[in-house]
């Protein structure tokens, strides 16, 4: 009897033990998954999918992703990050990401830098993701398409295992802001004429993949300087077969696009041999805009250099109405809002349930307009811009 009770206190002992080492391994995500909250549930009848939010503990192993070159593609995007959250036992899925969308950068009256963005896609599932300040790093907010992560849009995310999927999140973000003052979105550009290709540099360059350059820049960028150099130093990869471009800006009022552009869209069919062409919202002469527009900046679905749709239908020109409407608009003010409210007023004109939304499919997901100097977000999920209890306001604190 003595020895069958020093067995079971001995298996006892090294079942504490083992959990005493899980809970250890994975405290960050154990923390990071219980954080994890509905903040706003579906509308099917609006094709609303729900809103969470999640804060995240601890690095995600950002600096090891930077430590073994980044991904090439999104397969090795998926091996590390299931290798390295799950350990090894739970895989993950990332979906390909369509990123389309709205953005311009305006200032308030009281001199308040601001970064604004719709995005427009299907119905989808997001999260508003908070990361923790980490040594070298900053913290940040950012929203992600849940769908991206396998997420069913005409389902609530229930259950551990879709919760642990979804602590994949950190790097798959759509647009943020950190608490340097440094915003940044990313949006479909479809270059490459009839057939989209994916923008697959190849040099000595370590590599990064469409949505895991926006995570850099949130992490690093201290400024629209240091969001440039990063773009520059890595080769990128787009997702989904697809092309993209982004837009940066910072606390002072900077901002550019980047884009990665070869010829012209009817013949720029080599993805390899693209190169980052950046411009600055001081260059608004060079892609046809006037002088005036220099204190701001618009960016949709197509590349802004001059000549690149040259003998292209005027189709291929992804999002040049909305590009125009808010030229248009906030020409209006030469780019002055009042406040945050008045630049989401702005983002409501280009919504897509109301916008020339002949198809039926594309809806304006989230909106964000986000206060570089205060370094706030003010959040509105599907268009439910004036409804008080779907306006969600959060704050970083500034460095």
């Amino acid at each position: 009897m003595k020895v069958f009770k020093r067995i079971l206190l001995a298996l006892l002992a090294l079942i504490v033990l083992l959990c005493g080492v899980v809970a250890f391994t994975w405290r960050n995500e154990i923390a990071t998954v219980a954080s994890m909250k509905l903040l706003r549930d579906r509308d099917d009848s609006h094709k609303d999918g729900a809103v969470y939010t999640m804060h995240v503990k601890g690095g995600f192993y950002l600096d090891d992703f930077l430590a073994q070159g980044g991904a090439k593609n999104d397969a090795e995007l998926i091996n590390f990050v299931t290798n390295k959250i799950t350990k090894g036992l739970i895989k993950i899925d990332m979906k390909d990401p369509e990123i389309a969308c709205s953005s311009f950068t305006a200032t308030t009256t009281d001199g308040k830098k601001l970064f604004a963005r719709n995005y427009d896609m299907t119905k989808t599932n997001t999260c508003l993701v908070f990361t923790e300040k980490n040594p070298g790093r900053h913290a940040s907010v950012s929203t992600v398409d849940l769908r991206f992560l396998g997420m069913d849009a005409n389902k609530n995310v229930e259950g551990l295992m879709k919760k642990i999927t979804c602590l994949a999140a950190t790097y798959a973000p759509l647009d943020g802001i950190n608490d340097a003052g440094v915003a940044c979105g990313i949006y479909m550009t479809y270059q490459g004429g009839e057939k989209t290709i994916a923008t697959a540099q190849e040099t000595e360059k370590p590599d990064f993949t469409s949505t895991t350059l926006l995570r850099l820049i949130l992490d690093y960028a201290d400024d629209l300087d240091e969001a440039v150099q990063i773009a520059s130093a890595y080769d990128l990869h787009d997702s989904a077969g697809t092309s993209y471009h982004y837009m940066v800006a910072d606390a002072s009022g900077r901002s550019a696009v980047l884009e990665w552009v070869g010829t012209t869209d009817s013949t720029d069919n080599d993805g390899s041999a693209r190169e980052l062409v950046v411009t600055y919202n001081d260059m608004d002469a060079h892609i046809g805009e006037t002088e005036a527009a220099a204190d701001y900046q618009v960016v949709t679905n197509f590349v802004i250099q001059p000549g690149y749709y040259e003998g292209s239908p005027a189709e291929d020109k992804k999002g040049a109405d909305r590009y125009e409407r808010l030229y248009e608009e906030l020409g209006k003010t030469n780019g002055i809002v009042a406040d945050e409210k008045a630049a989401m007023d702005v983002l409501s004109i280009v919504g897509r349930r109301s916008w020339n939304n002949d198809d039926g499919n594309g809806i304006t997901v989230h909106s964000a307009i986000y206060n570089l100097t205060d370094r706030t977000v003010m959040w509105v999920p599907n268009e439910h811009y004036n409804e008080p209890d779907a306006e969600f306001n959060y704050a970083l604190k500034a460095e």
